[in-house]
């Protein structure tokens, strides 16, 4: 880079400001501009020294997270990484905040591991400081849902669209706000891979839940993926897997160690439905950081699955699709309005009903 990443840290604990600073400040690239027990504290800094990243405590006295973080974003765009306990609270909150524009977040650290345990921020700050600030979602409720009936794998047609894989990291909140209410309940079981720590993939599906015609919820080991459902991956125990079982698909939670540095792992995830499904699979990648799920999208592309790309343009951070193109994984490179509609065309195509 050619100049360092002027990084103003926002959290009402002494300790904490501290443990961020320690930690960011072991990158060459990286800068610490100021930091601030407070939002009004922070305001004059910002006003003043024009930071290019922030990083913003959930909860603070005075003014919450949510609320200066609606600030910055509609009087003084910058990109905002959230630090928000591992709490139902916290990652509530962490939510939201993702769905009001903040780039990322990451979990709070405690304790004399603080230092170490931050170390995950500074790819985090460093991605946020180039990519600009993210735009907001247009989350928008849906229809109401209707029950559909669980089909079997078989059904005589195998070429038939019967799983849709996703896998997504930063941006993906966003990404999956778009997608998923656009998506009719008769669509085909969708399974879903989201870096997130626990606690707030638990809070994501709740929330998508609320606007989707089909249910959201996270997978458990051993159910039967219906039509109409979406299952995103519990974060930070278990990949998710999915398997073939008496002609029916069926979540697996395993555990195993991090692959790429994620678990739940989008390599893991897509590698499985390969398997497990072959060509009547959909993969799709989203916005994120690095590599997971290129190698992934791959198999499934060479099961003869089809695969979709979420655009440069339409990315809050072009990572792991462009590292899916580059591998030859994906067929299709699409808008992040238009693969929703992209879907529901491949299964209907796919099962013989026409437009």
């Amino acid at each position: 880079m050619n100049k360092k990443i002027r990084v103003l840290i926002v959290d009402d604990s002494k300790t904490g400001r501290a443990f961020i600073a320690a930690a960011l400040e072991r990158d060459p690239d990286i800068e610490i501009l100021g930091t601030a027990g407070d939002p009004f504290e922070a305001r004059d800094i910002i006003m003043r020294d024009q930071p290019d990243v922030i990083t913003l405590d959930v909860e603070m006295p005075n003014m919450n997270g949510l609320q200066f973080l609606e600030k910055i974003m509609r009087l003084r765009p910058i990109p905002v990484v959230m630090v928000s306990g591992l709490t139902v609270r916290g990652a509530d909150v962490a939510i939201e905040a993702l769905q009001l524009g903040a780039f990322d977040c990451f979990p709070k650290a405690s304790g004399v591991s603080g230092i170490d345990a931050y170390a995950g921020l500074i790819p985090i700050v460093k991605a946020a400081a180039v990519s600009g600030v993210a735009r907001r979602p247009s989350l928008r409720p849906a229809m109401p849902r209707r029950d559909v009936p669980v089909r079997p794998i078989a059904d005589g047609r195998a070429d038939a669209v019967e799983i849709i894989a996703i896998g997504a990291s930063t941006g993906g909140v966003e990404a999956l706000g778009e997608i998923l209410p656009s998506l009719p309940e008769t669509i085909a079981p969708v399974v879903i891979t989201q870096h997130m720590p626990a606690l707030f993939t638990t809070s994501l599906a709740a929330r998508l839940n609320r606007l989707c015609r089909i249910e959201v919820t996270e997978a458990r080991d051993g159910i039967i993926l219906q039509p109409g459902h979406a299952y995103i991956a519990p974060g930070g125990q278990h990949h998710l897997h999915v398997r073939q079982v008496a002609g029916r698909l069926m979540a697996s939670l395993d555990a195993g160690e991090p692959i790429s540095g994620h678990r739940p792992s989008v390599d893991e995830l897509f590698s499985s439905v390969a398997r497990a499904a072959g060509r009547r699979a959909v993969g799709v990648i989203l916005t994120g950081m690095g590599r997971d799920g290129a190698a992934g999208l791959l198999a499934m592309r060479e099961a003869g699955g089809r695969t979709i790309g979420q655009s440069e343009g339409t990315c809050v951070v072009y990572g792991m699709p462009r590292a899916a193109v580059e591998l030859g994984a994906v067929e299709k490179t699409l808008s992040l309005g238009n693969i929703a509609n992209a879907l529901i065309s491949f299964e209907m195509s796919e099962t013989g009903v026409t437009h």
